[in-house]
C-alpha cells in the first residue's frame, strides 16, 4: 500500500508537467520513446535473459506493450484533444477496468470489488465534473483505451508473478516491460513521429528526463510492485486517488481553481470505497492475511 500512495504523489506532477511544458508543444510520439528509451536504460542492463520462464518473460513483455506502450501513447495524444481536468476525470473509470479484469483472470465475479470501484468513480466525479469542452469524443476514446490497457497491464503483472513464481529479484525482470513498451513506442515515432516537434528547451528535456528516469522508471516499477501486494479491490480504488492528488499539484503550484469542498468530500467518498473493500472483501482480508 505504501509503494501505492508513494507513487500516487509522484504522478500527480505528471499530468501537469506533460500539459503544462509538452502537449502540443513537443511530438507526443517522441515524447513517448524518450520515456520509454530513458526507464530502459536503467532496468534493461539489469536483466536475467537466461533462468526465467518463457511465459513470465513473454508476459512482462505483453504487460509492457500495454501498460506502458498503447497506455501512454493514448494519453498523450488525448491532452490534443482535452484540457488537463477533463483528462483526470476520464481517468475515473481506470477502477472499473481494474476490478473486472482482475475478476476475469481468477474466473469470479466480486461484488464488494466493483462496488468500491464504483465507489471510488463517484468519489473522484464529485471531485472532478464540472462539464467538458463540445469537441471531446476523440479525447475520451484515446483516454478510455489507456485505462483498459493501463488496468491490464497492472493486473497482468500480478497475476505474473502469481503463476510464475521465482527467486530473481524484481528488478532483474522488469527490463522485458520496456522492451515491450519500445516494441509500440519505436514503430509508432517511425511512422506518426513529427520530427519538426522536438523538445526545443533544456526545460523540456528536463522534463522529459524527469518523466523517463523518475515517473516512468522508478514510478512504474514501484507501483507495479505495489499491486501485488493488495487485492484487486484496493488496486482499483489507488488508481483514482491519483485524482485529488492531481488537483492539488494544479492548486498549489500552478495557482488552478479548483473546489475545496467537492475535493474533500469526493476524498472521503474515495476513503469510504477503501475502507468498504478492506472491511467486506473476502479477498481483501485474504491477501492482508498474507502479507
Amino acid at each position: 500500500m505504501a509503494y501505492l500512495v508513494l507513487i500516487t504523489l509522484l504522478w500527480a506532477f505528471s499530468f501537469s508537467l506533460i500539459g503544462e511544458y509538452l502537449s502540443g508543444q513537443v511530438d507526443n510520439d517522441f515524447a513517448v520513446l524518450t520515456r520509454v528509451l530513458l526507464a530502459g536504460l536503467v532496468f534493461v542492463p539489469l536483466l536475467r535473459w537466461r533462468g526465467l520462464p518463457r511465459g513470465l518473460s513473454g508476459g512482462m513483455v505483453l504487460v509492457g506493450v500495454l501498460q506502458f506502450g498503447v497506455t501512454y501513447l493514448c494519453l498523450y495524444r488525448s491532452f490534443g484533444y482535452l484540457t488537463v481536468p477533463e483528462v483526470l476525470l476520464f481517468t475515473i473509470t481506470t477502477p472499473i477496468y481494474v476490478a473486472l479484469i482482475d475478476d476475469a483472470l481468477y474466473r469470479r465475479f466480486s461484488p464488494v470489488a466493483l462496488a468500491a470501484a464504483l465507489l471510488a468513480v463517484v468519489g473522484a466525479a464529485v471531485i472532478r465534473y464540472d462539464g467538458v469542452t463540445g469537441e471531446f469524443v476523440t479525447g475520451l476514446m484515446f483516454i478510455q483505451i489507456a485505462n483498459a490497457a493501463f488496468a491490464a497491464g497492472q493486473v497482468g503483472y500480478k497475476h505474473l508473478y502469481q503463476h510464475y513464481p521465482v527467486d530473481v529479484p524484481a528488478h532483474r525482470v522488469f527490463g522485458y516491460f520496456f522492451v515491450g513498451g519500445a516494441l509500440v513506442s519505436v514503430p509508432s515515432f517511425v511512422i506518426f513521429g513529427d520530427t519538426s516537434m522536438l523538445p526545443a528547451t533544456a526545460l523540456q528535456w528536463g522534463v522529459l528526463v524527469w518523466l523517463g528516469l523518475v515517473a516512468t522508471g522508478a514510478g512504474l516499477f514501484f507501483w507495479n510492485r505495489g499491486a501485488c501486494l493488495v487485492d484487486g479491490g484496493t488496486l482499483a480504488v489507488m488508481n483514482n486517488a491519483l485524482i485529488p492528488a492531481g488537483l492539488l499539484v494544479n492548486l498549489v503550484i500552478w495557482n488552478r481553481d479548483a473546489d475545496l469542498l467537492r475535493l474533500a468530500l469526493g476524498g472521503i467518498i474515495m476513503v469510504a470505497a477503501l475502507w468498504l473493500n478492506v472491511r467486506y472483501s473476502r479477498h481483501a482480508t485474504l491477501a492482508a492475511a498474507g502479507r
